[in-house]
């Protein structure tokens, strides 16, 4: 990938992950950047280095990983990715190479399975146990997305809880969705045999 392709699709990521009208995928990446404007930032070395050290799907999946790690994405600059962007990724490629691993790890701490149900429910409009754990890092995005592929608790939530915080955290999973492959009945058999059976 070319440094300037490796600009574009930085800032094609970031409409994506921060603007709900647009979609990296409908629109192929594609981003009204211009080779002058790329020219004219003073970081742009970075993108040079990064277009040598890493693949064109690595660096897609380099963005993403940073644009899904950070609390909100509107707020992500291109310093904080330079400074801990190689950290996220990492993390990140380990929790998704190892997602069913993750899933049951994080499930089995936070989950109590004679309540199984109240970890998911909504009471008084306040942040279900799900939700809590996620903003204690307790679970990861994608342990929470699993769950809701699982048990379509999202659309539910954002008609009860109307607040910044999970119309943030349910944006991102909107928009992360495109990029993480969960096979629901998969996970809904991991969960049967893995954590429900292993109780």
């Amino acid at each position: 990938m070319a440094p300037f392709d490796c600009y574009k699709t930085y800032l094609a990521l970031k409409q994506h992950f921060c603007k709900e009208t647009y979609d990296y995928h409908k629109y192929c990446g594609k981003s009204r950047a211009s080779l002058q404007s790329f020219y004219n930032r003073k970081d742009r070395y970075w993108f040079e280095k990064l277009s040598r050290q890493k693949s064109d799907r690595e660096i897609l999946d380099y963005f993403v990983a940073n644009f899904v790690s950070c609390d909100d994405p509107d707020r992500m600059w291109i310093g904080e990715i330079i400074k801990n962007g190689e950290s996220n990724y990492v993390s990140w490629r380990k929790r998704t190479q190892s997602l069913s691993y993750t899933f049951v790890e994080e499930s089995e701490k936070i989950l109590d399975i004679k309540n199984f149900d109240k970890t998911f429910l909504i009471e008084n409009k306040r942040h279900p146990q799900i939700v809590k754990e996620y903003l204690k890092s307790s679970v990861s995005l994608e342990t929470l997305m699993v769950y809701d592929e699982i048990l379509h608790f999202s659309k539910e939530y954002d008609k009860i809880l109307d607040d910044p915080v999970w119309s943030s955290i349910s944006r991102k999973m909107k928009k992360y969705k495109s990029f993480i492959n969960i096979d629901a009945s998969r996970y809904m058999q991991i969960l049967k045999d893995s954590v429900l059976g292993g109780k």
